[in-house]
């Protein structure tokens, strides 16, 4: 089987404006620029998957039903719009959750790299030519465990702290200024 450079992207505060626990799609929007880049993207040859820690289930905000709602109206949107998601795999868990059944240390939730290893085992993703764009320390982290080739934060999600940077191959403002820089 041929394997397929992969951009592993996560979603809170790199597709989205990040408005904490993000369970309905009245509040979600795209950070500015976000759809282009992920249409560059896919013209470049990835396939692009997203990688997202979702506590807000565990915690008992919102369902695993509404937020399987919403991820398949970003998919639809994308899609109008030419972008296709190869997968999307989300961690539900939490260590001390309030939602019993959701109460595990998995190996799925970042920094953890079990979501990206599942997406690249099951949609051949070529680790070592692909790309992680995430915007905390803990995608990075993911990313280094998975065999990730590179690893990128934005600025357009959480602050980012010196030293989140340092373990970064680069920031960026947003992933639409990510993509700008990996060149053609």
């Amino acid at each position: 089987m041929t394997k397929t450079p992969t951009a592993f992207l996560d979603r809170d505060g790199v597709i989205n404006i990040d408005v904490a626990y993000l369970s309905r799609w009245e509040d979600f929007r795209f950070v500015p620029g976000t759809v282009e880049a992920l249409r560059q993207l896919q013209t470049r040859g990835y396939q692009l998957v997203v990688v997202t820690n979702q506590s807000g289930i565990a915690r008992g905000y919102y369902t695993e039903d509404d937020y399987l709602a919403l991820t398949r109206s970003i998919r639809d949107a994308l899609a109008d719009e030419g972008v296709t998601l190869a997968g999307v795999y989300h961690c539900p868990h939490l260590p001390h959750a309030e939602v019993a059944r959701y109460a595990l240390d998995c190996d799925c939730r970042k920094p953890a790299p079990g979501m990206i290893l599942r997406a690249a085992e099951e949609l051949g993703a070529d680790l070592p030519a692909s790309i992680l764009v995430g915007d905390k320390g803990s995608d990075i982290q993911a990313a280094r465990a998975a065999g990730v080739g590179r690893a990128f934060l934005v600025r357009s999600g959480q602050a980012l702290t010196p030293q989140e940077c340092a373990i970064a191959d680069a920031c960026f403002d947003d992933l639409a200024d990510c993509v700008r820089h990996l060149g053609p």
